[in-house]
């Protein structure tokens, strides 16, 4: 007999996420059995990530399948693998999948949208979460596979202080970029200048953003790596250079707003200044992620790569940690853990 904890979905949110829109639920039962090609996990750390928020919505307006009223929510966990039927999985093994928010799951890797991957044995699962997680792919696949960065090229990153777009601002700068990054106050920009290497960050809440994009990069912008959408998307067109590339990754402006995110306000700036905009899911990559590990490998061996985590503890904290995100609470990858 085990005792499973959740958070599910009690309402859809109307406008920005609240805590009281998730409901806990408890109850003891007992280990499934297992069918061919499955594993029962018992997940350890959770991922907050913006993206979740998506799934909140109703059908229709969620692009990767939206979660129903009373449905656990989901996301990105590291987790133990307690029994398995899956020739690729081992007992004892730790795994990072998109795993509901309770304490025991059962993981079908063959059907999975998001591939089930193994931690290698000895790497600290907070590490297996943040430097080698799916947002570190996403950088470095969004970043160089979509933005195809060139050495002396001017790159600017919006939502720059989060897991993504930190890791997006530092794999620019070692690609011999010049990194302008955009983030919300002061401290993150203050982190994102001292130890990620940007060579001017900006806070968007302070003053006209778009006359401090001109200011940060007269000449424009080659590359614009996008977490954010909205304002900050269309301030950045009228920036970028002929031939600019802007990589689609993320609408973070949108989420909370119960609308649709907006898209540029004049075509006409792309068409003339032959600016290519192409969305990414990292995902599209999987058959790659052995070559990013390695860089990311490589960089954090010689002290290249910072990754910053805001760690909290305590399995009844998801709500409130996740709402916290859209109001810029967190520091850095925000992560809880199942126990406290």
């Amino acid at each position: 007999m085990i005792r499973n904890r959740a958070w599910v979905l009690a309402r859809r949110p109307e406008g920005p996420v609240a805590a009281s829109d998730f409901a806990y639920h408890e109850k003891d039962c007992v280990a499934p059995e297992l069918d061919d090609g499955e594993l029962l996990v018992r997940t350890r750390i959770f991922s907050c990530a913006p993206t979740i928020r998506n799934w909140l919505n109703p059908p229709g307006r969620s692009y990767r399948g939206a979660i129903g009223i009373g449905e656990a929510i989901r996301g990105m966990a590291a987790s133990e693998i307690l029994a398995t039927r899956h020739p690729r999985f081992a007992v004892g093994d730790l795994v990072t999948a998109v795993t509901p928010w309770q304490d025991y799951a059962v993981l079908r890797p063959e059907t999975a949208a998001v591939p089930v991957t193994t931690v290698p044995r000895g790497m600290d699962p907070v590490d297996a979460m943040t430097l080698y997680s799916p947002n570190s792919l996403t950088a470095y696949f969004g970043l160089f596979a979509v933005g195809e960065p060139e050495p002396g090229m001017t790159v600017l990153v919006s939502g720059a202080a989060g897991s993504v777009g930190a890791m997006a601002c530092q794999m620019a700068r070692l690609a011999g970029c010049r990194v302008v990054a955009v983030a919300g106050g002061q401290e993150k920009c203050r982190w994102l200048e001292e130890h990620c290497g940007v060579a001017t960050a900006i806070d968007y809440r302070v003053g006209d953003l778009a006359s401090r994009l001109k200011a940060a990069s007269p000449d424009g912008f080659d590359v614009f790596f996008d977490n954010v959408g909205g304002q900050i998307l269309q301030d950045a067109i009228d920036q970028m250079v002929p031939h600019g590339r802007i990589v689609l990754c993320g609408q973070i402006s949108a989420y909370d707003t119960g609308r649709p995110a907006a898209g540029p306000s004049d075509m006409m700036k792309l068409v003339y200044g032959r600016i290519r905009m192409e969305g990414f899911v990292v995902g599209d990559f999987a058959k790659r992620y052995d070559e990013a590990a390695a860089a990311i490998r490589a960089w954090s061996a010689s002290g290249q790569l910072q990754c910053r985590v805001d760690l909290r503890r305590g399995f009844t904290l998801l709500p409130t940690a996740f709402a916290g995100l859209f109001s810029g609470l967190n520091a850095g990858t925000l992560l809880v853990t199942t126990e406290a």
